[in-house]
């Protein structure tokens, strides 16, 4: 995850010194009294918002103390918002949510009704998402010193934006942070110095940004310290992005030149400022990648790196094994926890074990409660308490426990109001007195290769659509489940159908291929951006499995503890002995033919030129 400066003035040595104590004593200082640190945020806030209509709404009228708030304002979902979000989409700049003017929407990868959720925010949350950014190298270097003397290789990439119907912008917040003067134009800064030229990173084609990025990262191998992306799966598409152009990118380092297919004059410029012809280099990758094996081609290639830097908590984790193998072990850092509706924290022992992550909330950020969650056999409850219930189960930042599982809820100066974020969080431990969360999975989630979410009721949905392509055949589906392939990059959903097929012409090829494609139409914005225009998510896998495959899953289930009686197929598997039963009794295997249809924004609305 890319870091920002706090300050706008060039760094000596001595200034960042400073600047890294500085940052250092601030997060001891909001550590040290959060529960104060919140009631400040949260009069701030309310104060600020007085007058919109949302808390008028609900009676609030200018009252901003925690009491007063909590039996006000009901504890909500983006259902709830989803018609103030609409008047303020099509136009209505009247103060709906927020005093401020809304800036823009940034899109969350969760999905409401198949499409992306459009998160209000203001100018002012840039800074403040700034300011989380400039916490995580100060702490990085606390651990591996030295990262000022050299550069980090980091593949960043702008996605797809639309226009609302009133004129907003509609974007990921990553792509709303990287078209910001807060990074276009952030002044020299030895922990913002990355390999990527920022013209490369803002290029709109992802080939185009994606090799120009790796060309840059390559020819200046030696200076790299640290490597990354945002998520797990990202970094291993750059690797394998590698291995199938590492021939024509050696072509370019060896010539100076950069591969006509490379065409936006802006990132040729920008490329063409670093690249010079050096053949010994390009004959030293060239041997490199020519290599049978590519373990550790990270340290192979880069030989300075420390580590990488990407997210692997939550479904991420799938991604471990594939890392390790690339990095040669090097260790997997995840610096910070952020979402669309708001920045959470940082992680202050960054160099621990990935299944150790634990993120400490910085006061500073929003409003945080939280509702306490109860599982069942590892499934998150739906925490279906009505709000007069939930007003009173909510916790304060300062008052969680230690072992509890909490869904996080947040107030925020853009005008979300004790907003259900839907990501599960156990409390490990304190720094100071502020409790330090380890992130257990976003609730409901069912599949996710990339930034993309699937739930089981989604998933049922798409593929009782896709079973009408069997009806002709007289066949039907006698039972299925799923799962996340990530051995494949991109990864991949693979769903394991048992179908008896009743008439007497065999089912062709092209019936099952629909039936693929099918379900990714029916599937939502997120899922199909990722097939049809990031390429994060490969196409579609059904695999036809012998009849009788599920009555083994069940026994199997059985003689690990499952109750007969309670016994449901789940809809969904990640342990690897499932995945080698399915595999083991897969019959024929069929892939979606085609990318399913997608375009930026919602249904209704034009994209952005």
């Amino acid at each position: 995850m890319p870091e920002a400066p706090n300050d706008h003035t060039a760094l000596t040595d001595y200034t960042l010194t400073e600047k890294n104590k500085n940052t250092l004593q601030f997060i001891e200082d909001v550590t040290s009294n959060p529960d104060e640190v919140q009631q400040k945020i949260l009069y701030e806030i309310l104060a600020q918002n007085a007058n919109v209509e949302y808390l008028t709404r609900y009676g609030l009228c200018g009252q901003t103390d925690r009491e007063t708030f909590k039996k006000s304002l009901p504890v909500v979902t983006y259902e709830d918002l989803h018609d103030d979000i609409t008047r303020i989409a099509n136009g209505d700049k009247s103060p709906i949510l927020s005093s401020h003017p809304i800036s823009e929407f940034l899109t969350s990868s969760g999905t409401s009704g198949g499409e992306r959720k459009l998160m209000p925010t203001i100018n002012d949350e840039l800074g403040r998402r700034s300011q989380l950014y400039s916490l995580l190298m100060p702490v990085m270097n606390q651990f591996v010193p030295g990262l000022d003397k050299g550069k980090g290789m980091y593949f960043l990439f702008i996605k797809s934006e639309a226009k609302t119907p009133g004129g907003l912008v509609a974007r990921p917040v990553l792509t709303s942070y990287y078209k910001s003067s807060h990074f276009k134009e952030r002044p020299y800064d030895p922990y913002t110095n990355y390999t990527s030229p920022n013209e490369t990173i803002l290029c709109p084609d992802s080939y185009q940004s994606m090799y120009s990025q790796m060309l840059c990262g390559l020819y200046l191998n030696k200076e790299v310290l640290r490597v990354g992306a945002v998520f797990a799966s990202g970094f291993i598409r750059a690797i394998r992005f590698l291995e199938k152009h590492w021939s024509l990118l050696c072509h370019d380092i060896r010539t100076g030149s950069i591969n006509s297919i490379i065409t936006d004059p802006l990132v040729r410029e920008a490329v063409m400022k670093i690249l010079k012809p050096d053949p010994n280099l390009a004959d030293f990758i060239e041997v490199e990648c020519s290599r049978k094996s590519w373990q550790g081609i990270i340290t192979r290639l880069w030989p300075n790196t420390k580590y990488v830097d990407v997210i692997v908590t939550g479904s991420m984790s799938q991604y471990i094994p594939t890392l390790d193998y690339y990095s040669n072990g090097l260790p997997l850092v995840c610096t910070m926890y952020a979402s669309s509706e708001c920045y959470f924290g940082v992680n202050l022992n960054p160099l621990c074990k990935p299944s150790e992550v634990a993120y400490t909330l910085i006061p500073t950020m929003a409003y945080f409660e939280f509702l306490p969650v109860h599982r069942e056999d590892g499934i998150a409850g739906t925490g279906a308490a009505k709000n007069e219930k939930e007003n009173q189960q909510l916790v304060d930042l300062a008052d969680v426990k230690v072992g509890q599982e909490y869904e996080l809820v947040v107030t925020t100066y853009a005008g979300l109001y004790r907003y259900r974020v839907g990501d599960l969080l156990k409390v490990v431990g304190f720094k100071n007195k502020a409790p330090q969360f380890s992130f257990i999975c976003r609730k409901n989630v069912a599949l996710s290769i990339d930034s993309d979410k699937t739930d089981e009721v989604e998933l049922h949905k798409a593929v009782e659509k896709a079973v009408n392509h069997l009806v002709p055949f007289s066949a039907t589906l006698n039972e299925y489940t799923s799962y996340a392939d990530t051995t494949t990059i991109p990864g991949h959903y693979v769903i394991f159908w048992e179908v008896s097929e009743n008439g007497s012409t065999q089912i062709p090829a092209s019936v099952f291929e629909d039936c693929c494609l099918t379900i990714e139409e029916s599937l939502n914005s997120v899922y199909r951006q990722g097939r049809a225009s990031d390429k994060s998510i490969g196409p579609l896998e059904i695999k036809v499995v012998e009849n009788g495959t599920f009555d083994k899953l069940m026994d199997y289930a059985i003689s690990l503890g499952a109750s007969i009686n309670q016994y449901k197929t789940p809809r969904c598997v990640k342990y690897e002995p499932i995945i080698e039963l399915l595999n083991s009794r897969a019959v024929t295997s069929y892939f979606s033919p085609k990318c399913p249809k997608w375009f930026p924004g919602h249904k209704q609305w034009s994209s952005v030129n």
